[in-house]
Formats: C-alpha cells, structure tokens, sequence
C-alpha cells in the first residue's frame, strides 16, 4: 500500500507521517532529506544554490541512499552519514532551493519509485501524490496556516536552545510557500483525488490517528 502525504514546510509531515508508518507498520519515506542531502552537497561545494548551471553538473558527483537502521531513517551522502546534519536553516534553504531544479528531481524520482514499489509506504513531500506516486491508494494534503507553522518552528527551535525571531520565520514560511506552489516544475498542490487535512487546530496525535482511519479505511 502507498500513503502520499503532500503539504508545505511546518505542516508537521514528517513527524505525522513518520509515526503513522510505525503504527501500520509500513516503511516511512522522507523525501525531504534526500533533497536536503543534495542542498548539503552543493553548500559544500560552494554552489549557488538556487543555480541550474551550478547544481546540475554537480549530480554526477553524488550518491544518495536512504537506509532503515534499527527502524530509523538515515540519509547517506556519498558513503558519509548525514542524517544529523541536514537540519539546519542553512540546509533547509539550500533544499528549498534545489528541489525547484528538474533535474534534481528527476535525480530523486526512480529512487522514491523503487522504493514504493518494494514496500508498505508512507511517503511525504511536495509532490508525492501529483508525481511520485499518483497511484497511491491514499493521498494527504496536511497543511494549517501559515502563522501556526511559524509558531510551531519557533518552538521547536526554542528546544534545541536555538533563539528565532517569529516574524522572521513566518516571513521564511510565507516565502517557501509560494516558491513551493509557484514553481513551474511540479508546484506543491493538491492531488485530484486527495484529502485536504488543516491541523491548525488539533494536535499532532489527532493528525496521526486521522492519517491511521484513513488508511484502514482504504486498505479494507
């Protein structure tokens, strides 16, 4: 079974998803890391991120691998283990970056394929159930409004001992947002047949087990 989740920066995707595969017992599939393990790369080599010409030449350079270690997703990055360096701002933006680049996604897209095809998947995104993976059986677009999101990035920044101005990050949100729908190469959007899901006003455990009814329901 395939379970797209969709939906802009802040929506709680990952955390959402990443618990929903626990319960279903299915693999959880972040795409977002992998765009951030090539955002990481082009950082390091000094590359204009938002720069076709510059990243491009550069994918022939990497190799990127998810791995499942003890039930935990890691990103590898050319035989190097990154999966606790991508969570930066600095990453964040380098990947908000490239994955407007077709060719990066191209890059990623036989990848995310193989392993849908392989597994129970729960798969989150920008365009998972548009492109990656439109024969989902169940496809999800999580968002809630911008100024929630925002708040919920100053908090869990605040946990890392890491200070941040709300207006800043909400103006970082807002900017995301509409280069993530803007795009002319597979802009964020809904699917035609997905499920639109606002969690501004429940909490993370309720998405979890709305995501969980749903794909019961589905499955039946």
């Amino acid at each position: 079974m395939k379970i797209a989740i969709d939906g802009p920066a802040g929506a709680g995707k990952s955390a959402a998803a990443k618990a929903a595969a626990k319960k279903l017992g299915f693999i959880y599939v972040d795409t977002g890391a992998l765009y951030r393990g090539i955002g990481l790369f082009a950082l390091r080599k000094g590359a204009k991120t938002n720069s076709i010409e510059e990243v491009v030449p550069l994918l022939a350079q990497i190799k990127i691998e998810m791995r499942h270690i003890e039930g935990e997703q890691h990103i590898f990055l050319n035989g190097e283990d990154i999966t606790g360096l991508i969570r930066t701002e600095s990453v964040s933006a380098a990947a908000s970056d490239v994955s407007a680049i077709p060719a990066v996604r191209d890059f990623l897209f036989d990848m995310q394929r193989d392993i849908a095809e392989k597994n129970d998947v729960v798969m989150d995104g920008r365009d998972i159930g548009t492109v990656v993976l439109p024969d989902a059986e169940l496809k999800i677009f999580l968002t809630a409004k911008p100024e929630i999101r925002a708040r919920r990035r100053v908090n869990q920044l605040a946990e890392k001992g890491v200070e941040a101005n709300y207006d800043d990050v909400l103006a970082d949100v807002i900017q995301r947002d509409y280069n993530d729908s803007h795009r002319e190469f597979r802009p964020l959007k809904l699917a035609e047949d997905g499920i639109f899901m606002d969690n501004s006003e429940i909490t993370l455990e309720e998405t979890i087990e709305n995501i969980i009814a749903l794909a019961k329901e589905r499955k039946a």
